[in-house]
């Protein structure tokens, strides 16, 4: 994919473990402390030693007497005598002398002693140090993007920083005089901006960090102002790409050193990558629908990209369950719902790039190849779910 070209290496940085959410590894995290750190018992009840009560049944049971106890936190600081127990809580050390525990409803007792009936087997609910990870062991790989249980295991083994991939900052431009902000009353002429709001949440979703550049007018100047910028790492526009009089993205970055070109494909077939004064751009046209589409197949590729995450995302084997129409000769990327195990056109049956409020019904998006121009019930289509 040529978009994937423009894509910068990732840039590994160090993060405090809690602020590494979402990130991807860029080196493999390592314990820092064996886990558990020490040897601790899994049951609530009496650490003993096996040798004093080993023949303990319920016919002949085992009494020792009680000499202190060890909680979490709090442990038992003497060593352990034959003879003699303590009381033992879930997570607690095992004191010195100690080699087993019986679970306080294998017991009896009054406080003062213990009465064991029955011990399973030497070694019986203690839980070893280290039987979890050593000190040194791979935790977690390299490009693995964090979740909140990757952040506990890595916080477990002692991990407090780790090396992950820094998130990209994405600049969003959206064009056109035609374009009011929410809020305000729309004047004749006027639509709501939307694509701006789609790309920041598809950004986030992507794992980027959005920076909005606009939107901007229909001005050649006001555009290459715009994009003039170092605090961000890809620039993604929208509108202005095709042929018309007022498509001022391609006149404003066609000699700049960014292609525009025909992509078979529907919706989104006009689209301009390339870069300036070496900032990467993905220009996408300005329908709402042909964005949604054009992020999923080309801008959020690069993200991940640069994130360090493995291409590609994967396409899914499912069927039609309605009827509809493609394009000859260009791949169709037709908005569907998931319906009963089949997918279903979400914007009634086309694939109209203008029809951004019936696309909150989608779930995905299905391939229908070039050569297809009828889909039916039952044709096997591939099928990937939006990102965000």
């Amino acid at each position: 994919m040529a978009a994937l070209a423009l894509a910068p290496d990732p840039v590994p940085v160090e993060l405090d473990l809690r602020h590494a959410l979402g990130h991807v590894t860029a080196a493999a995290i390592r314990a820092h402390a064996d886990s558990p750190p020490f040897d601790n018992s899994a049951m609530d009840g009496f650490a003993v030693q096996w040798a004093d009560v080993h023949t303990a049944t319920a016919a002949a049971p085992v009494t020792l007497a009680l000499i202190g106890e060890s909680r979490a936190g709090v442990p038992f600081t003497e060593t352990l005598v034959p003879g003699r127990a303590i009381r033992i809580m879930t997570g607690a050390p095992m004191p010195a002398g100690a080699d087993t525990v019986v679970p306080l409803e294998a017991t009896s007792g009054d406080g003062a002693v213990v009465t064991v009936l029955e011990v399973r087997s030497e070694g019986a609910h203690v839980r070893r140090r280290g039987e979890d990870a050593r000190i040194g062991d791979e935790v977690i790989g390299s490009g693995v993007e964090l979740s909140a249980r990757h952040l506990a295991a890595a916080a477990t083994v002692g991990a407090a920083r780790v090396v992950v991939f820094r998130s990209p900052r994405v600049g969003i431009l959206s064009t056109g005089d035609e374009l009011a902000p929410l809020g305000v009353t729309l004047a004749p002429g006027q639509i709501y901006e939307s694509n701006s709001v789609l790309l920041d949440g598809a950004v986030r979703r992507a794992g980027g960090i959005p920076v909005l550049l606009g939107p901007v007018g229909d001005r050649v100047d006001d555009v290459v102002a715009a994009i003039r910028r170092d605090d961000v790492d890809l620039i993604v526009t929208t509108g202005g790409v095709s042929v018309g009089a007022y498509d001022v993205i391609k006149a404003a970055l066609a000699g700049l050193g960014v292609n525009f070109i025909t992509v078979a494909m529907q919706p989104g077939k006009p689209q301009g990558l390339g870069s300036v004064d070496g900032m990467p751009l993905l220009c996408l046209p300005g329908n709402p629908v042909s964005v949604a589409v054009s992020f999923e197949l080309f801008v959020l590729p690069v993200i991940r990209a640069m994130r360090g995450l493995p291409q590609p995302l994967a396409w899914s084997v499912t069927t039609a369950g309605a009827a509809w129409s493609s394009p000859a000769s260009r791949e169709q990327f037709m908005p569907v719902r998931w319906e009963a195990g089949s997918v279903v056109p979400a914007t009634g049956g086309g694939a109209g790039s203008h029809l951004m409020a019936r696309l909150a019904l989608a779930d995905g998006l299905a391939r229908v190849p070039a050569d297809v121009t009828e889909v039916r019930v039952g044709d096997s289509l591939e099928f990937r779910r939006f990102s965000g």
